[in-house]
C-alpha cells in the first residue's frame, strides 16, 4: 500500500500480529496446569512466528503472522499418585512450559501492541492536522 495512509496500515498490521501473539500466550497460560495421563500427549504451547511483508513496490509494508509453531507433545512427567489420571506407578504428564516465561512473553506482546497503537494514533493525528491545514 502506498500513499498517505501507509503508516496507518503498517501500524495496524503490527497490532494484528501482536493480538495473535497475545491470544496464543493467553491460551498457553490457561492450559499451563493441564494434566493428562502418560498415554496421552501433553498440551503443546503455541509460538507465533511473524514475518515482514512488502508492498507491491518492494517497500516495507508491515508484518504478518507467518505460522504458529508448537512445543513438545512429550511434556514433563510428574509424580502425582493422588491424581485421577495417574498411571499405575503414580505418574502424569503436564505441559513443558513455565509461567515465568509465559508472563514474560505476555508483557513483551502487550508492550509491542501498545507501541503500535501509539504509532497508529500519532499517524492518524498527523493526517487529521494535515486535513485541517487544507481547510
Amino acid at each position: 500500500m502506498t500513499g498517505p495512509f501507509h503508516s496507518l496500515s503498517i501500524a495496524s498490521s503490527g497490532m494484528n500480529v501482536y493480538q495473535t501473539w497475545l491470544d496464543a500466550v493467553s491460551d498457553n497460560v490457561a492450559n499451563i496446569n493441564n494434566i493428562t495421563s502418560t498415554d496421552d500427549d501433553a498440551f503443546r504451547q503455541r509460538f507465533i512466528v511473524a514475518q515482514a511483508v512488502e508492498d507491491r513496490g518492494g517497500r516495507p509494508g508491515g508484518v504478518a503472522v507467518a505460522r504458529a509453531e508448537f512445543g513438545s507433545a512429550e511434556g514433563r512427567i510428574l509424580f502425582d499418585p493422588e491424581h485421577p489420571l495417574a498411571d499405575e506407578e503414580g505418574f502424569v504428564r503436564g505441559p513443558d512450559m513455565n509461567l515465568t516465561d509465559q508472563m514474560t512473553h505476555l508483557l513483551a506482546a502487550q508492550r509491542a501492541y501498545q507501541a503500535n497503537v501509539a504509532a497508529f494514533e500519532r499517524a492518524r493525528d498527523s493526517y487529521l492536522q494535515a486535513l485541517e491545514i487544507g481547510r
